[in-house]
């Protein structure tokens, strides 16, 4: 299932079921992106800062995204230099456009002053450099320069991203430095005895209006999470997310755009089989199946094998299957 869509300011992509998936054009484990900052595991108290407004209903989405790999063949490489430096590669060959992407990032940290530096390319010949510091200029609050340059085009691109968190609000902003006009998202996410409250905004300063209206509403526990969304008056969303034992994670996901009469309803679940391997299954009200299998072949060393059916055509054919193999020393 293919990636459908793009959030501006913060890179997000979808599946034909309206979840979030893995980009193809970012390494995952670039240190700069929201998710990066919030790998939260859900507990309800008071100890934990809330989740920046990209990761409200991370836990339904990681249901229906994780563990799947629809029509691509991919492998990751993850290494760690003596001298501390991280480096991160991947590979992914796409069954129906025959194109290949790979993409190499270096990720070195300088704990004693909270900086971290990255620097990314890509087979698209796009090279990016981050520079970041963390809970130095105050406790809590991390700030990121992101460039971007493409040597063939001439293209240049940067932003300012910054994160806070304690444990009432979260707050993150991303500004285009852009000198014909900058435009400047800006997401809050407030938490009150597991209850969460939260609005992303963005505002096009060379248009001088606002491009992105977003409300969310959610409440979460150590083992369920609700979550509910409005974008922009008419797109609205939600799901719901429970651990149901320590092997069955469940979740329910519902997206709604007014003027349509089309809804698109989906349920999934992960079950672990063990704690080296697990089944992951998912199912749409358009028919369409997920289904994956992971398995830790050894410590490091992980596959994962996924299907995609349509159940509406299935003699037309047309499923794609799936393969990944992730390595980390």
């Amino acid at each position: 299932m293919d990636m459908d869509g793009s959030m501006s300011q913060m890179d997000v992509c979808k599946d034909e079921w309206g979840q979030r998936v893995d980009c193809p054009v970012e390494n995952n484990d670039d240190g700069d992106d929201v998710d990066d900052l919030t790998d939260y595991t859900f507990q309800c108290c008071s100890r934990m800062s809330p989740p920046h407004y990209a990761d409200l209903g991370k836990k339904a989405n990681d249901v229906f995204s994780k563990g799947y790999h629809f029509g691509v063949f991919k492998l990751d490489l993850k290494t760690k230099s003596e001298s501390g430096v991280e480096f991160t590669s991947g590979i992914t060959s796409n069954q129906e456009s025959g194109k290949v992407f790979g993409s190499l990032s270096s990720k070195y940290a300088v704990k004693d002053y909270g900086l971290t530096f990255t620097e990314k390319w890509n087979t698209d010949n796009t090279l990016a450099t981050d520079i970041t510091i963390q809970d130095k200029i105050a406790q809590g609050l991390k700030v990121t320069l992101e460039g971007t340059f493409a040597p063939q085009t001439g293209s240049k691109t940067g932003k300012l991203k910054t994160s806070f968190a304690n444990d009432t609000v979260a707050v993150n902003t991303n500004v285009d430095l852009d000198l014909a006009g900058p435009v400047v998202d800006v997401a809050a996410v407030l938490k009150y005895q597991g209850w969460l409250a939260g609005a992303n905004t963005q505002f096009d300063t060379q248009k001088a209006k606002f491009s992105k209206n977003n409300f969310a509403f959610g409440y979460q526990t150590n083992d369920f999470a609700l979550h509910t969304n409005v974008d922009n008056g008419k797109d609205f969303g939600g799901s719901i997310y429970q651990k149901v034992s320590d092997k069955l994670d469940c979740g329910v996901s519902m997206k709604w755009s007014s003027g349509s009469t089309d809804t698109l309803f989906g349920v999934g679940a992960k079950f672990a089989l063990d704690q080296d391997a697990s089944l992951h299954a998912k199912i749409n009200n358009k028919s369409l199946i997920g289904l994956g299998y992971q398995q830790k072949l050894r410590p490091g060393v992980t596959l994962t094998l996924s299907a995609a059916v349509d159940g509406q055509n299935f003699n037309a054919g047309g499923h794609k299957v799936g393969v990944a193999l992730e390595l980390e020393p």
